[in-house]
């Protein structure tokens, strides 16, 4: 019903991720190689008709839509009066460290993690303050008494979570959550939940969403919610944080309006709204190609590109890739590949912590873009091996 084996031809398009020389293969940036779901491309059409794009506000058919999807998909119904539309999950994270966190407080992550945490820290003049995931025997978990320790910090004010985590694809059990909820509680540090990645759970138990935790723990969570990753509309620029305790919200809601981060486009409303009503079908078709690449993807590269190991995850179409037998230096090793054979893959190192022995790699296109991909990266790592 859906086609998954044809990309749209996006060079010269404006697009970010196809913005590369000839022959170059960009497999790098999180962005589907796949149309989106015709339901939503069809009620944009429907917009553009009108022919007539004044100032919008989200009204109950958007929150309706947004809570009716969670609640179906995920078992975990929020209300509508807890949710506040925002402009995206990064231009919300960024306006929440401004508001909720002053100059000079830490806010806290767990390396190595999606690097725009990074810069939505740093550049407002916050300092990052990372407990390390662990990493033994190819698996990730939480050092809960270093969380612990730098939670209690007195100037750690902020705590930003990807649940599901980005690079590493770990879906954090309801447990784990709740124990990391459990510190932030303790220690009176808010914790702001990134969920971009959340319809995107591959395998296993589903993600919990920070908003369904029980009382008291929800009343200093912030859950980050976009249909953005799931249908690839990120340049919709249309996100939703679901803050259950007023006072946060209303803080919350202040930043947003202050920085100006709180007004749709004029397609942000019913894209939305046309894929939380209509894009169940097309969320199932898509989760089942993106385990198909994921197999794919694994078993090429344990098997065929000779010192790298891809760390087993359940969620994301991010594959993390571990080089640390071939070097320690990623982005020497990104460098090459791409001048070798043209594949674009992301260092490790910008997600810092451990990421200086790892690559990044987007598995979500046809499987022939990705087979393509693939031999491009067992070329190039044992190119690069041989230069050792």
């Amino acid at each position: 019903m859906y086609d998954f084996e044809h990309a749209p031809q996006r060079q010269h398009t404006d697009s970010v991720k196809w913005d590369v020389k000839d022959g170059e293969l960009p497999m790098w940036i999180a962005d589907m190689d796949f149309a989106t779901a015709p339901e939503i491309v069809s009620a944009m059409q429907d917009k553009l008709k009108l022919a007539a794009f004044g100032y919008e506000e989200p009204h109950a058919s958007y929150f309706d839509a947004v809570a009716d999807w969670y609640a179906t998909e995920h078992k975990a119904r929020p209300q509508t009066n807890w949710m506040v539309f925002t402009t995206g999950v990064v231009p919300a994270i960024s306006a929440i460290v401004r508001r909720i966190a002053h100059t000079g407080d830490n806010v806290l992550v767990q390396a190595p993690v999606y690097n725009i945490f990074y810069n939505s820290i740093e550049n407002n003049g916050r300092h990052v303050l990372s407990s390390n995931l662990v990493y033994d025997d190819g698996k990730y978990s939480v050092d809960f008494d270093d969380l612990e320790a730098k939670l209690a910090e007195p100037l750690t004010t902020l705590m930003i979570l990807c649940n599901p985590h980005n690079p590493v694809g770990k879906v954090w059990r309801r447990s784990e959550l709740t124990k990391i909820a459990q510190l932030c509680d303790m220690y009176n540090v808010t914790l702001v939940s990134d969920e971009i990645h959340g319809d995107l759970v591959l395998d296993g138990p589903d993600y919990t969403p920070a908003f369904s935790l029980d009382e008291p723990l929800k009343q200093r969570v912030i859950s980050l919610v976009s249909p953005s990753k799931t249908f690839n509309v990120a340049a919709l620029h249309a996100a939703t944080a679901i803050i259950p305790n007023a006072d946060l919200r209303e803080q919350v809601t202040r930043g947003f309006n202050q920085d100006e981060v709180a007004e749709p486009n004029l397609l942000a409303i019913p894209g939305t709204i046309a894929a939380y009503r209509q894009g169940h079908d097309w969320r199932a078709a898509l989760r089942k190609q993106l385990r198909e690449n994921y197999e794919q993807a694994f078993d090429f590269i344990n098997e065929q590109v000779d010192g790298a190991a891809v760390v087993e995850s359940s969620a994301t179409y991010l594959m993390w890739i571990d080089v640390s037998a071939i070097t320690h230096d990623a982005d020497a090793l990104t460098e090459y590949i791409r001048l070798k054979t043209g594949l674009i893959v992301s260092s490790g190192n910008i997600y810092r912590g451990n990421g200086g022995n790892f690559l990044r790699l987007n598995f979500a296109c046809p499987s022939d873009m990705l087979q393509d991909g693939l031999n491009r990266l067992r070329d190039g790592v044992q190119a690069y091996k041989e230069t050792l």
